[in-house]
């Protein structure tokens, strides 16, 4: 008799048992190879939707034909990369005849543009396709499809049950112990134009969450002007299309927030009135690296609109103002696309501002920001722990919120200082004490926004990872991760960013190029000014707005903007005469092969 209850028991308990621990999504294990969509059919079932991916099979695991052809004919990323940054001198060549770069050109732009999809597929409410993603404007985009709710682990059904304390992985993964310098001597220069640059698309509605943000997911240049029309007209003169200004010890600056009430500024603590500006960025009061790219733009501006205004004395202040609204665009995408860009790629390539390769192919002139953009781009590592004005060091904490600091010594010197002075290293262990907040919040929110694993989206691009030490080239960091999160495929998305090994000769590691990217250049190139119908002389007013545009730099940018005869060093790269010895790193640079 008990024999027969045990075997009864036996055949009621284990389908339970069974069921129990096979309950949760299928769709958790993201069984769905190359771009595949994984759709439940029922609670245990699946089917991999490979429509459009150049794949078929249950898990889209077997390429078609004409997608084996195209596979053939892509050219490697770690291939392509390699080639990019060495052989100078054929890229002397290629850069030397137009044909030959402008088609290469060309190609960069739709190679990278068509890796976004467009129009935007996820948000972070959903983890399948919603009209909410096309059409609600107030979400960011998702890259990937947020982890399923109905998850054995957060990450999937890989790594640990419960992620590690948040605190915990900003002390062993992120906190600095010992300032890393750039190893490609970028300047703080660079690191303030990529803090002031992003500023204008990444528009987080902290409000409503993470996932929500509040603007136009474009280069609008917000951050010189305002937020909206209202916070615009409080900082335009309404006099020859121009920005209010003030003079203090014989230069142009913004004026004080007192006089011009209305105009939101963030200040935390006892802030000086001399240290708060009516600035187009609430936060660009907080570092004097962000108020000094306020001041040269807002210098710009007005400098364009007394260009415009000598060929134009019949137009009033709102065309004069509206069209150096314009060529302010159109000079920062320049200068974003031929000296940033071209900064952070190190490419031999010399990559182009030239939007009318583009006019003949089909291109779709919209953007939408992503939330893993916006999380890939936290950068803080880059901020030292102090900083050299022309020989005084100020640490950090005297620094923040003394916008005066580019008044007492002039633009001209604070940003030679800026450009003499290395980078922080984006790697892990790097961030400063002061950012480490950041970090945390970056990692609780990537969990609220359930970021799938970072090794996903390197599957995604076709080059994942299968151990910790493939991830990162630094033992320690590897062991810690293992340890963190228990597998590769466990490891959450601005963990994986930060710990990952540095390409060769490059700021970043693989993933947040070839992610970072297209991100890029698809927000640049769909700007409207871009389009066919834009871009051309008569909406910058003529050949001599369009010549701004078309010849903009950085140094041109600074050099018109700054009095004197003379310009400071304006420069991305820190000069070998500015490099401390301890600083110096062997096979940093370009091999000139």
């Amino acid at each position: 008799m008990h024999v027969a209850m045990n075997i009864w028991v036996t055949l009621l308990i284990v389908p339970l048992l069974y069921q129990t621990a096979t309950s949760w999504n299928p769709c958790c294990s993201y069984p769905c190879q190359n771009g595949g969509f994984c759709l439940t059919m029922g609670l245990q079932e699946y089917v991999c939707d490979c429509t459009g991916t150049g794949y078929y099979g249950g898990q889209c695991e077997h390429v078609t034909f004409m997608q084996r052809l195209r596979r053939l004919l892509k050219p490697n990323p770690e291939t392509l990369h390699h080639l990019l940054v060495n052989y100078k001198w054929l890229w002397s060549i290629i850069n030397s005849v137009t044909f030959l770069s402008d088609s290469l050109m060309t190609f960069v732009y739709l190679l990278r543009s068509n890796a976004v999809d467009s129009p935007p597929l996820y948000t972070s409410a959903h983890e399948y396709i919603t009209l909410e993603a096309s059409y609600n404007l107030s979400y960011y985009a998702r890259g990937l499809p947020a982890v399923p709710t109905d998850c054995p682990t957060p990450m999937g059904i890989k790594g640990k049950r419960v992620l590690p304390d948040p605190k915990i992985v900003v002390e062993r993964l992120f906190k600095r112990t010992v300032f890393k310098p750039e190893p490609m001597h970028s300047s703080l220069l660079l690191a303030y134009f990529a803090q002031h640059f992003i500023h204008q698309f990444f528009k987080t509605d902290h409000q409503k969450g993470p996932g929500f943000q509040w603007g136009g997911h474009g280069v609008d240049v917000s951050h010189v002007y305002g937020k909206n029309k209202h916070v615009e007209n409080l900082l335009r003169s309404f006099q020859d299309g121009k920005l209010k200004t003030q003079v203090l010890n014989n230069e142009e600056y913004p004026p004080y927030q007192a006089d011009v009430p209305g105009v939101p500024m963030t200040w935390m603590g006892q802030v000086a009135d001399n240290n708060k500006f009516a600035l187009g960025h609430q936060f660009f009061g907080m570092m004097p690296g962000l108020f000094l790219y306020a001041t040269i733009w807002m210098r710009e501006h007005n400098r364009v609109c007394d260009e415009l205004r000598r060929v134009h004395p019949e137009w009033d202040d709102e065309r004069l103002f509206q069209t150096g609204k314009l060529i302010i665009q159109g000079e920062t995408i320049k200068i974003v696309i031929e000296d940033y860009v071209q900064h952070l790629s190190n490419y031999h390539f010399l990559v182009t501002f030239k939007p009318e390769l583009l006019h003949t192919e089909v291109f779709q002139y919209q953007n939408r920001i992503a939330a893993e953009f916006d999380h890939m781009y936290r950068w803080h590592p880059l901020m030292p722990d102090e900083f050299n004005i022309s020989g005084v060091v100020y640490p950090i904490m005297e620094f923040i919120f003394k916008s005066d600091l580019v008044v007492k010594y002039g633009t001209k010197v604070f940003t030679d200082s800026l450009s003499r002075q290395i980078a922080g290293q984006m790697t892990a262990r790097n961030h400063g004490f002061l950012t480490q907040s950041v970090a945390l919040d970056t990692i609780e929110n990537g969990r609220k926004l359930r970021f799938q694993p970072y090794n996903n989206y390197r599957k995604n691009l076709d080059f994942p990872h299968t151990k910790f030490s493939e991830l990162t080239d630094d033992p320690e960091v590897a062991a810690t991760l293992e340890e963190l999160y228990g597998d590769i495929d466990g490891v959450e998305f601005y963990a994986g960013l930060l710990s990952e090994k540095r390409r060769e000769n490059n700021m970043f590691g693989a993933l947040v190029i070839e992610m970072g990217g297209p991100f890029s250049v698809k927000g640049l190139m769909s700007t409207p000014i871009c389009s066919p119908r834009y871009w051309k002389p008569s909406t910058f007013g003529g050949d001599v707005g369009f010549n701004i545009v078309k010849t903009a730099s950085l140094e041109k940018l600074f050099c018109k903007n700054i009095p004197g005869d003379e310009c400071p060093l304006i420069s991305f790269v820190v000069p070998p005469e500015n490099i401390p010895s301890s600083e110096k790193c062997e096979n940093c640079k370009n091999d000139e092969l």
